[in-house]
């Protein structure tokens, strides 16, 4: 595993801002949802109804299972007409095995996790069953899921035994702690998501979802615990959200579009990604994103896109705004030769194609000398790169410089470190050296816009 390397202070200074957009303390949950054992209740209106797991044998004690129980209470939320809540109340902890939680439903269902749901720590548990999978919801429209609780993966036995963590364990599947599946007009928000077996939260095959005030929490060593992964889904909006985990803070990947990332936290782990697309020779492909209003710290990678050789497809219409990074390892990276594999990966003449990427406004310090790459492919050179306003220092001292290997496009604005973009806009003004004394001409625009936008929900 890498180390950390910390920037010097001397070198570069970035204000720490301090993102106070946690999800909702669960002491200021509505009391309403503490109900009589009285199994269901029916609120003022009369088509809403509060269903609570502790009236279908729920212990919340964090020892007896009560997966029956939810399963119990959502069955008959499921059949009704109207707005029905399901409430795991607060002050309780609830141990939820493997589920499967299936609609449509005649109903809405709002799911209140206003307490901890917690998973069997033992990875036999999931012995015969689907190892990709904990809390699995597909087919379900017009949920909310809310409530300012917590759900708490119990991943560190899992952790011990991945191949990534010691390479001489088998490779094995690990669950996602919630995947949303064939889900459409979904709200997952209010929530705090930690220690994940694999990755926390997934949205596959989805439409209309909205993700905001999350709180994603993993160690820095801990493999594969992606934050937000999106996948095969359209219409996504992820913001006012903090990650810190091992992996990638948001993962974009196959037949993805249409995607908002604003006002997100994100260090330490690897990043905000694009991909990786087009393994196994596969078709796949990622249009219409915008990442704007980003903090990043302490991650291995800012802002990238990631592909495989061999593969076929696009990531195209895509834009990174709006961003400040501290101690960024590859703070601007595109990569169609990526590989993460045991053993070495094939030269292959196919490739996802990479065209009209725009960063736009991007400060910050960089832990690697190479501050921005764009390495392409020979047969599918990267077109329409877009560069403006770039100010990334070193944080040990040195300069910083650009790599480009087939890479085309343009730029514009301040560059730090100077652009190496084949034709390029004749109007780029490029920066001979660093300047320890001061921020470039336009940082003061861009820095505000970061911090108004980064916290505004504070």
């Amino acid at each position: 595993m890498k180390s950390l390397r910390y920037c010097s202070t001397s070198t570069f200074i970035i204000i720490f801002i301090h993102i106070n957009i946690l999800v909702t303390h669960a002491e200021g949950v509505d009391p309403v949802i503490q109900l009589p054992r009285s199994g269901l209740k029916r609120t003022r209106t009369r088509s809403k109804w509060v269903l609570s797991v502790g009236d279908y044998g729920a212990k919340g004690d964090g020892l007896h299972n009560d997966t029956e129980a939810f399963l119990e209470a959502w069955k008959i939320a499921c059949s009704l007409s109207g707005f029905i809540s399901v409430v795991f109340p607060y002050g309780k902890t609830f141990l939820v095995h493997p589920v499967d939680i299936g609609g449509p439903c005649r109903s809405k269902i709002t799911l209140r996790i206003s307490g901890t749901i917690v998973a069997p720590q033992d990875p036999v548990v999931w012995h015969g069953l689907n190892q990709r999978k904990w809390l699995y919801f597909h087919g379900v429209n017009h949920l909310t899921v809310d409530g300012g609780g917590r759900i708490n993966g119990m991943g560190q036995e899992w952790w011990a035994r991945s191949c990534k963590i010691n390479s001489t364990n088998p490779c094995h599947p690990a669950p996602t702690a919630m995947t949303f599946h064939r889900c459409k007009d979904l709200k997952v928000r209010n929530l705090m998501l930690i220690n994940s077996q694999r990755m926390h939260l997934s949205f596959t095959n989805c439409m209309r979802i909205v993700a905001s005030h999350l709180k994603v929490l993993a160690p820095a060593f801990s493999p594969n615990t992606d934050g937000i992964h999106i996948s095969a889904t359209k219409g996504v909006e992820v913001r006012d959200s903090v990650i810190r985990t091992g992996d990638d803070c948001i993962s974009i990947v196959r037949n993805s579009s249409r995607v908002w990332i604003r006002n997100i936290s994100c260090g330490p782990g690897h990043g905000i990604s694009i991909g990786s697309l087009g393994k196994s020779k596969k078709w796949e492909k990622v249009q219409n994103v915008i990442v704007d209003g980003v903090y990043l710290y302490n991650t291995d990678n800012g802002v990238r896109i990631k592909t495989w050789q061999g593969g076929s497809g696009f990531a195209s219409k895509i834009t990174f705004q709006h961003i400040l990074m501290e101690n960024v390892s590859n703070p601007i990276i595109v990569d169609q030769y990526y590989c993460d594999s045991r053993n070495p990966c094939k030269n292959e003449t196919s490739a996802v194609r990479v065209e009209n990427i725009s960063f736009i406004d991007i400060q910050g310090t960089s832990a690697t000398e190479e501050a921005i790459k764009f390495s392409c492919s020979d047969a599918f050179p990267c077109e329409g790169l877009y560069l403006e306003n770039i100010f990334l220092a070193s944080c040990f001292g040195g300069n910083t410089s650009s790599f480009c290997w087939q890479a085309h496009g343009s730029a514009r604005g301040f560059l730090h470190p100077s652009t190496c973009l084949s034709s390029s806009d004749d109007r780029i003004r490029q920066n001979v050296g660093p300047k320890k004394s001061s921020f470039p001409p336009n940082k003061h625009s861009a820095y505000r816009t970061n911090r108004q936008k980064i916290s505004q929900k504070q």
